[in-house]
């Protein structure tokens, strides 16, 4: 077949169903414990937060869970999204791979976010929730949930992580525009909020501190839900609609890749362009390697312990397992807002324990210097978490070049850095700095846990 830079589906082929990878593992989960009695957590315990549908999803093991037509009309304003092939890019590293890219910032809010935003709200919506809280580091997760809310007449309110307020004002406006609420966290409006300050008054906050923040308001007011945009079971699974459409684009070609990688901070957009693909390692034998790629300076995949850890920083959520460096860990602040998480998904730290995925810690500035190649070579100006994907695809095809392998690289480029111009004018006049962790910083809040390490 005669080789395209830009590969589309029609509007039919956006997928019916999402794809549980539960279903699959080989190794469940182990379960979330409540904190209090060391039980596992039940439905009824999920409740006061989560509608029911999505808390079914949450524990399903059913392998495909039908998407609601309601939601595959919105999908329609941007789905499906176009892969493409990084032609410039393969000439300017001069590689014998062929890389590819799946392009989430055709979205209205720019990223990837809003193919869980959408059905997130629409569940809510369908039990007749009036308002919902959430938290957001970078701005991509508060804008697509604003956008998904102002669909369905759900109010919103929203904590986003202090230095991403101060550096990402656009992001903040966007939220308004949408009709949401937006406070810099930590705040004084929570006691989670009053705690931190209380401890350290500059605190720059970090994702953990707006969960605690976000979850505190909906427990306190059975009127009140709350909406998570990453690490959760089943907003990875609403997200696997990326690589479902990814595997249908390179049955058009005569490709199919051999590594596919993803930028890592929670799990969902990794999750989304990963797990369709490691459906076909499990069922039909195929060995595509997955990589997540993490910063260096918040390296939990690479660097964390397996063990229960809270979802939050203050401890209200229940206990998970997954890697973390501790829920009080507070990541320096980098640009990539949205990466600034202490811990993993479960999902992916149990396929990572396991070794049916890869994990690679990449810094700032190798990053930003990706991102820039391929914004000079491909026209598309990529989120600061999206660099650290291109950035370990980069690795990828230099690799490819120095042992004269060829191999197929795909990448989710999971949104665009149009309201990151601030980070990139620090990158051009050199004052972005590498944040490297001492041994007491990378484990110094592991070591206050009191829960035991997973063998």
């Amino acid at each position: 077949m005669e080789k395209t830079k830009k590969i589309l589906l029609t509007e039919k082929e956006i997928p019916t169903h999402w794809y549980n990878i539960q279903a699959d593992m080989p190794n469940p989960t182990l379960p979330p414990l409540n904190p209090g009695t060391r039980q596992p957590v039940g439905p009824a315990d999920l409740a006061p937060l989560f509608p029911m549908e999505l808390i079914k999803q949450e524990v399903s093991k059913e392998r495909w869970i039908e998407i609601p037509e309601e939601v595959r009309d919105v999908y329609r304003m941007w789905r499906p999204s176009p892969l493409y092939r990084a032609y410039n890019l393969e000439k300017l590293l001069d590689t014998p791979a062929k890389i590819y890219f799946k392009y989430e910032g055709v979205s209205p809010a720019g990223s990837h976010k809003p193919n869980t935003a959408v059905p997130q709200a629409y569940y809510n919506k369908m039990e007749g929730v009036k308002k919902i809280t959430t938290e957001t580091g970078a701005g991509q997760w508060g804008s697509a949930l604003s956008f998904a809310c102002q669909l369905f007449g759900i109010e919103l309110e929203v904590y986003m992580v202090k230095i991403s307020y101060e550096q990402k004002p656009y992001r903040k406006l966007m939220m308004n525009t949408w009709g949401a609420s937006v406070f810099a966290s930590p705040t004084d409006k929570t006691e989670s909020g009053r705690k931190v300050l209380a401890e350290d008054p500059e605190s720059p906050g970090s994702l953990g501190i707006a969960i605690s923040e976000a979850v505190e308001r909906a427990a306190k007011d059975e009127n009140i839900k709350y909406s998570l945009g990453s690490v959760l079971n089943h907003v990875l699974m609403h997200q696997t609609v990326i690589g479902l459409e990814a595997i249908k684009q390179f049955e058009k070609t005569d490709d199919f890749p051999d590594v596919v990688i993803g930028c890592f901070g929670g799990g969902s957009n990794f999750a989304g362009i990963s797990f369709p693909f490691l459906r076909l390692n499990f069922q039909e034998g195929k060995n595509v390697r997955c990589i997540a790629a993490e910063p260096s300076s918040c390296p939990k995949l690479t660097k964390g312990e397996f063990r229960y850890d809270f979802g939050d920083s203050v401890g209200l959520t229940p206990l998970l397992p997954m890697y973390t460096l501790g829920h009080t860990f507070v990541p320096a602040p980098i640009h990539a807002g949205g990466l600034r998480y202490h811990g993993a998904g479960v999902l992916v730290s149990q396929l990572l324990k396991d070794k049916f995925i890869e994990a690679q810690a990449l810094h700032q500035l190798e990053c930003f210097d990706a991102g820039v190649k391929f914004a000079r070579s491909e026209g598309i100006i990529p989120a600061p978490e999206s660099t650290h994907a291109i950035a370990c695809a980069v690795k990828e095809a230099l690799k490819a070049r120095e042992e004269g392998s060829p191999k197929t690289i795909l990448f989710n480029l999971s949104g665009h850095g149009y309201f990151d111009m601030s980070a990139y004018e620090a990158y051009f006049s050199g004052k972005l700095v590498e944040h490297r962790l001492t041994e007491e910083e990378l484990y110094g809040d592991l070591k206050k846990l009191n829960t035991p390490v997973i063998a």
